[in-house]
């Protein structure tokens, strides 16, 4: 038995991608062979298909860092064949051939049950971003923000933070969107943003070790200076959540806003999460913190990626991508 996957191949360095049949795992003690009816495009996805290196383990390689599905074996006590389960980071589509196929084999504690509340495709509207935009929020929350100060988003249109920015204000804060796409500012008010700082005109006279406070805390999801911009400018024991680098990898700071004002910095890699820290903020999305990401979620077939991917690298996508497998 096959199923489709779109595969990622290498041939004396150079990477190349195309829709294959490959043969079906049999799951092994304690894992699930799941059925995917979706996952989701994320910019880890995009660098595992060019074949950047650390990403993938090795190639061949089938991507997806996220699924929804049905399980269609199951060698675990912990669920039954039919369970409809969400599976993300771990190892999925890292070094274990992802979403981007219509089966994945998965250990069972890498998976949770489906919330009842939530369908699968609502699941991969959110994806890992999703999951990744509501580990920041709670993390922030429970560290401490200053609800009288908006709270400032990073990288507003993408994935993280557009989810971020509409939990944010869903929860009732104040959202102010830094943004290089200035042009957005329709889509931006749409998913809940107050104000918006165009990226260029946020960084314009460089950055001071302290600025004037702005922000009661932030979610960031671009790194680089703009991090550092907005760790100046957040109040006195406000917290940011740190969890991209797409604007830069490292940053230049000084100490001065951690031991003068007491700001918190929190790293937030929710693809090593603990199982349960994963199943409370999938409840927690399928319940007060629902959003209707209809509107800005664009469903796609795995023939359609190889653009996906591109605009993605480019810093062209504007909120989710979700591949549906099948008809």
């Amino acid at each position: 038995m096959e199923y489709k996957a779109y595969y990622v191949e290498e041939n004396d360095g150079v990477f190349s991608s195309s829709i294959k049949n490959l043969e079906i795992p049999e799951p092994q003690n304690d894992e699930l062979l799941i059925s995917v009816s979706y996952s989701s495009l994320n910019y880890k996805d995009a660098l595992c298909a060019k074949g950047v290196k650390g990403v993938a383990a090795s190639y061949p390689f089938v991507p997806g860092i996220d699924a929804v599905g049905t399980v269609a074996k199951s060698n675990s006590d912990a669920f039954n064949e039919g369970d409809q389960v969400i599976c993300s980071g771990y190892k999925l589509g890292m070094s274990v051939n992802g979403g981007f196929g219509s089966m994945i084999c998965v250990p069972a504690d890498w998976v949770v049950h489906l919330p009842n509340a939530m369908s699968d495709l609502e699941a991969m509207s959110y994806g890992v971003a999703g999951l990744t935009s509501a580990a920041c929020v709670k993390s922030i929350l429970d560290k401490g923000v200053i609800d009288t100060l908006p709270i400032a988003v990073s990288g507003a249109t993408g994935g993280v933070g557009s989810v971020a920015a509409g939990i944010l204000s869903k929860i009732g804060f104040s959202v102010t969107a830094i943004t290089g796409k200035s042009s957005e500012e329709g889509f931006l008010k749409k998913i809940g943003c107050d104000h918006f700082l165009n990226r260029d005109d946020f960084l314009e006279g460089g950055v001071r070790p302290l600025d004037k406070t702005a922000f009661g805390g932030g979610v960031d999801a671009v790194g680089g200076e703009i991090l550092v911009k907005m760790i100046s400018q957040t109040a006195q024991k406000g917290s940011i959540a740190c969890c991209g680098n797409v604007a830069g990898a490292s940053f230049q700071s000084s100490v001065f806003p951690f031991i003068l004002r007491g700001i918190s910095l929190i790293g937030i890699d929710s693809a090593e999460s603990s199982i349960e820290l994963k199943r409370h903020l999938w409840e927690k999305l399928a319940d007060e913190w629902k959003l209707d990401l209809s509107e800005q979620t664009k469903t796609i077939q795995l023939k359609e990626l190889d653009s996906e991917i591109e605009k993605i690298l480019n810093g062209l996508q504007l909120g989710r991508v979700v591949i549906k497998h099948g008809d």
